[in-house]
């Protein structure tokens, strides 16, 4: 170990840059999304997919990903998803374990509605730090067979108040 202190290591460990809560998030949602890709073949019914939006309380565009399970029971789905949005002097990043009741409306078209618990992580524009804050969504959506979906969240707590999702689910 001593060898590592010479006055080049020590420089250069000095003019490293510190990590990040940002940075640290973000590779925890690029992994997130990349784990739930690879799946076993058994959920091929489903499966990952992507999503972008709107949303109000805060104002912002947001984009993520998300992944839609096999019913675990009855018509009941684990859809968990994350989140990033952009804009209103914050950034947010919400981790949603939500569920999803699914119901057939006819041969091409699905609805859904349900929520679960959140966590968002919330960064204010001119404030040191990251705050993990509590939440909790209430959903409603309908897919399209090939994948497609448009999907509405009221929040609650300190999850974001309102959101407009446009998305597809990759089979």
């Amino acid at each position: 170990m001593a060898t590592l202190r010479g006055a080049g290591m020590e420089t250069l460990l000095d003019n490293c840059e510190k990590p990040t809560w940002r940075g640290a998030l973000l590779g925890l949602a690029v992994a997130w999304v990349l784990a739930a890709a690879w799946v076993p073949s058994a959920f091929a019914q489903s499966g990952p997919g992507i999503r972008a939006g709107v949303g109000a309380d805060p104002d912002q565009f947001f984009i993520g990903g998300h992944y839609v399970s096999r019913p675990i029971w009855d018509r009941l789905r684990f859809q968990p998803n994350v989140e990033a949005g952009f804009g209103d002097d914050a950034t947010v990043v919400a981790f949603n374990a939500e569920f999803g009741y699914w119901m057939r409306l006819n041969a091409e078209w699905d609805a859904y509605f349900g929520g679960g618990p959140a966590m968002n992580l919330i960064s204010r524009d001119g404030k040191d730090g990251t705050d993990a804050e509590p939440g909790i969504t209430v959903l409603a959506g309908i897919r399209y067979r090939s994948g497609l979906l448009f999907e509405m969240k009221v929040g609650a707590i300190d999850s974001p108040g309102f959101k407009l999702a446009v998305g597809y689910t990759f089979k």
